[in-house]
């Protein structure tokens, strides 16, 4: 039997009986044995880790090890335990799991972590979920067999409760959840055939909606706890700077301020409420230690990376001689493309609640990494990481942003300063110049074509920092970050001869993982790049495209849907002209179909978008939609909006004046459809917003004839003279 099997009979009963007579499984996971030997059948209530667990009251809760975040987990991931169960939905509860290596699904159990990230909610949880569920639904349908006295083929589950078809007889899940209990473990379960699925595939409301609508929801920033002080911080507005000396008489002087904390980055001010706190900070007076990035400049960047440029790199993807084939074709195509630092810019910011004692640390925290929360609180604390309790609140949006664990150190640090719970608050303007930026990237792109006008060769170097070489160095091999090259080096199209390229430099500017990753940028620089050489052909761009996806099925059929539902080739309004790309990214394919227009004086109107996406099997189709209108929307800001600046240092933007979202009147029209496809599901949460930079400038360059080849689209490139 597996390690993750091995739960015994005895410490099965242990957990049923502590739950008061209920069933509780999680025997995919290691059982925690500290807390197994605590119980006895007469314990105390007892929470192990676990999956799911049924009380006697027929109530299914459901263990949630990922974090909600707005992509709709809260329901998705009930949906795979019911299904197979066979559960009553209206007794379907949830519950965040606790911090615990039981609920580590990234990576491995050895070595993964417990975060959310990398669209890996439903993929992580297909089969583990799934098997959960149905190895309760073995055991029930087991104990009402030795209820009844009848054979366990004879009974069936359905709707929260065992039926004996012959004989009319049937029992609730709650009835049977003492005895099934009691029942052995099933060495190996049965899933269903995917044409039985009564609940998966099928539309579902999310279960969240009701409480963000009346206000009940509790995010981190609702946190309460009894006696608690609320903080606020100030760190080095320069990367990487220093506290080097300050004067706090004035901040003190404030009414309602308690305490001036120094911590490790900088400076906290704690108070009775928020904006006493945020008086006293802004009365500090603070000398820094700007250190070696007092210089640092978005322009001084820019020209490294053009020198850099002129080197090789590490090689990503080598295919053929790329080198004599651009020597040898009928025409070359050349350019150079640039994406700038983009901050997450969630709409709740950056806040934490810590309360450190002697023998342990509790945080709430809306944090998209429990494990790097815990393992943060214990490195400052002393404790060890079991003493480490974490409470995961819903998230204000996270985008990568809350992988990190900067906020929850701020309060880990000052709560044991000043031996009471307090709950930190970052200033928008905090949040804005304290980020993980995603990279800004230079890239120098080579094409040759036959003299048909068919793809002969295709280069693409490309210079950045590096995500993986802070957070997880081990990834990086040959001098390869996969986070980098990702939707750059895995290029669909078939060309005979290909090389990607990567040089690794770090500029000084903290950077993270950002929504989709390195595909947010490199499908903008591949996809706009692949559109010029079909320009260069003469060639229509989606023909073009489908020809070169030979090889590449699910990435050809989501473009022809795209296309086919977007009318392309069909006369549009006037004044309007339409964009494609496609790109694969976290196990999905997405395509999408952007119609624009373009003012005399440069300014783009995005009016429709049409989005095609093969996520391989659906759990929500509501979910999924969502999710890629979603995706368009983060997408389109970026790509109209978004760019952070470095100055002297500094990050130059401080909020939502001088670093832009998308606007209700600018929304447009989105239309999502599904390719039903049998495969695994792939992610959706990030999929959406890679293709919808590349797929809008190239309408722009349908409409006026500019290729746009830095981000964001300014005005100024498309102002006609």
């Amino acid at each position: 039997m597996s390690e993750t099997l091995a739960m015994s009979r005895r410490d099965f009963f242990k957990v049923g009986a502590a739950l008061g007579g209920g069933l509780l499984l999680g025997f995919y996971l290691p059982l925690r044995e500290d807390l197994a030997k605590a119980v006895t059948e007469s314990a105390a209530p007892f929470v192990p880790n676990a999956w799911l667990r049924i009380g006697s009251d027929g109530a299914v809760t459901v263990m949630l090890h990922k974090s909600e975040m707005g992509q709709g987990i809260m329901t998705s991931l009930p949906m795979l335990v019911a299904e197979e169960l066979e559960a009553d939905w209206s007794k379907i509860r949830v519950e965040f799991a606790p911090a615990d290596k039981a609920y580590y699904t990234w990576r491995s159990p050895t070595l993964g972590e417990q975060i959310t990230g990398g669209s890996r909610s439903i993929r992580g949880s297909w089969e583990i979920l799934r098997k959960a569920g149905a190895t309760a639904r073995q055991m029930l349908l087991a104990a009402a067999a030795q209820t009844w006295g009848v054979e366990i083929e004879a009974c069936q589950a359905r709707n929260g409760e065992v039926i004996h078809p012959s004989s009319g007889r049937h029992l609730s899940y709650g009835a049977l959840a003492e005895k099934a209990a009691t029942m052995p473990l099933p060495k190996e379960v049965s899933l269903k055939d995917p044409k039985d699925f009564r609940r998966i595939g099928v539309r579902m409301a999310r279960r969240d909606t009701p409480s963000k609508v009346n206000g009940s929801a509790v995010f981190g920033i609702d946190v309460k706890v009894p006696g608690m002080l609320i903080a606020t911080v100030l760190h080095c507005p320069v990367f990487g700077g220093k506290v080097a000396s300050y004067e706090a008489t004035q901040a003190k002087a404030i009414p309602g301020v308690r305490q001036v904390v120094q911590i490790s980055r900088g400076l906290a001010v704690v108070a009775d409420g928020y904006w006493p706190a945020k008086r006293g900070l802004e009365a500090l007076e603070v000398r820094w230690d700007e250190g070696p990035n007092a210089t640092l400049s978005s322009a001084g960047i820019t020209q490294m990376y053009k020198v850099l440029a002129e080197q090789p790199g590490a090689v990503a993807r080598h295919e053929g001689d790329a080198k004599q084939a651009l020597e040898c074709a009928a025409k070359t195509i050349e350019a150079v493309y640039e994406v700038p630092f983009l901050d997450h810019a969630p709409m709740e910011p950056m806040n934490c609640t810590a309360y450190v004692r002697e023998d342990g640390c509790e945080i709430w925290a809306p944090t998209q990494a429990q494990t790097r929360a815990q393992n943060v609180a214990a490195k400052i604390t002393g404790l060890p990481p079991e003493a480490i309790k974490i409470h995961t609140t819903l998230l204000g949006g996270g985008f990568g942003r809350r992988l990190e664990a900067d906020y929850v150190a701020d309060a880990v640090e000052i709560s044991k300063a000043i031996g009471a719970p307090v709950k930190v608050i970052w200033s928008r303007e905090e949040d804005m110049r304290q980020g993980f930026y995603r990279p800004a990237t230079y890239n120098l792109l080579h094409a040759g074509l036959d003299e048909q006008g068919t793809l002969v060769a295709w280069t693409h170097r490309i210079v950045g920092p590096s995500i993986m070489s802070r957070r997880l160095p081990e990834a990086i091999k040959n001098g390869i970050d996969p986070s980098s090259v990702e939707g750059a080096a895995n290029l669909p199209y078939s060309v005979p001869h290909l090389h990607v390229d990567y040089v690794m430099k770090d500029p000084g500017v903290p950077v993270g993982a950002w929504r989709s990753v390195g595909s947010s940028q490199n499908a903008f620089i591949t996809e706009s790049f692949l559109d010029e050489v079909a320009a260069a052909a003469g060639k229509d761009p989606y023909e073009f495209r489908r020809q070169l996806l030979s090889k590449a099925p699910r990435h050809k059929a989501v473009l022809e849907l795209a296309a086919a539902k977007a009318g392309w080739g069909q006369p549009l309004p006037e004044g309007r002209y339409c964009g494609i790309a496609v790109h694969e990214s976290f196990g999905s394919f997405v395509a999408q179909v952007a119609e624009v227009s373009v003012t005399e004086d440069g300014h783009v109107r995005v009016h429709r978008v049409v989005c095609a996406v093969d996520c391989g099997r659906v759990v929500n189709p509501d979910t999924v939609e969502a999710q890629m209108q979603s995706g368009i929307v983060y997408g389109l800001t970026a790509a109209l909006k978004g760019e952070i600046t470095i100055e002297n240092g500094r990050v130059k933007q401080s909020n939502f004046h001088d670093y832009e979202m998308l606007r209700m009147e600018e929304m447009p029209t989105i239309e999502v459809y599904i390719l039903p496809s049998p495969e695994a599901p792939g992610g959706v949460g990030e999929p959406g917003v890679p293709p919808i930079a590349p797929a809008v400038v190239n309408a722009i360059f349908a409409a006026t004839g500019k290729r746009i080849r830095k981000l964001p689209i300014r005005v100024e490139d498309l102002r006609k003279a």
